[in-house]
């Protein structure tokens, strides 16, 4: 889990240092869990592929039935489930944040270690890592937060106003 506002080059690092990381969890018999999504999602599960980690990918499920995701979202989808041992559905709209959330706290619960990509920023209107991180602990799931070194956001979208 983490900021999904990271630039590409952030994500290149953090694909590199994930795959160290989950190697460890592989040799240990262990598998990766990820829900479908753009950035994180997709460095995780090339990470966990090349470690030789164990993936599933929780989709998002409306009456047991997959449910439509928004692009750039699909596309990712579509290589996590290429990438995948095994597929999950949960039942989310993946359009509302609140549901998103709600699911990230389902999956935390059934973790025992949990990789979270923060900068130790607090939680805000768009991105609920902090959130998920302190979920997460309060749950007694064993976090380890990851921020590579030069890791950044994309720069903020800012709006023109034309006179």
């Amino acid at each position: 889990m983490g900021h999904s506002d990271l630039t590409v080059p952030t994500l290149a690092l953090l694909e590199e240092e994930l795959r160290c990381r989950l190697a460890e969890f592989a040799q240990a018999g262990m598998a990766g869990l990820v829900r479908a999504g753009k950035g994180i999602p997709v460095a995780f599960g090339r990470a966990a592929r090349t470690a030789g980690l164990a993936l599933v990918t929780v989709l998002p499920s409306r009456g047991g039935m997959p449910a439509q995701l928004a692009e750039p979202d699909r596309g990712a989808a579509g290589e996590l489930l290429m990438l995948s041992q095994m597929v999950r559905l949960m039942d989310y709209d993946p359009a509302i944040r609140s549901a998103c959330v709600g699911a990230d706290e389902r999956l935390l619960r059934s973790c025992a270690h949990v990789l979270a990509v923060w900068d130790g920023s607090p939680s805000n209107g768009r991105d609920a890592t902090a959130h998920l991180v302190a979920y997460a602990r309060s749950h007694g799931v064993d976090v380890e937060v990851l921020w590579p070194r030069g890791a950044a956001h994309e720069a903020p979208v800012r709006l023109r106003h034309d006179c």
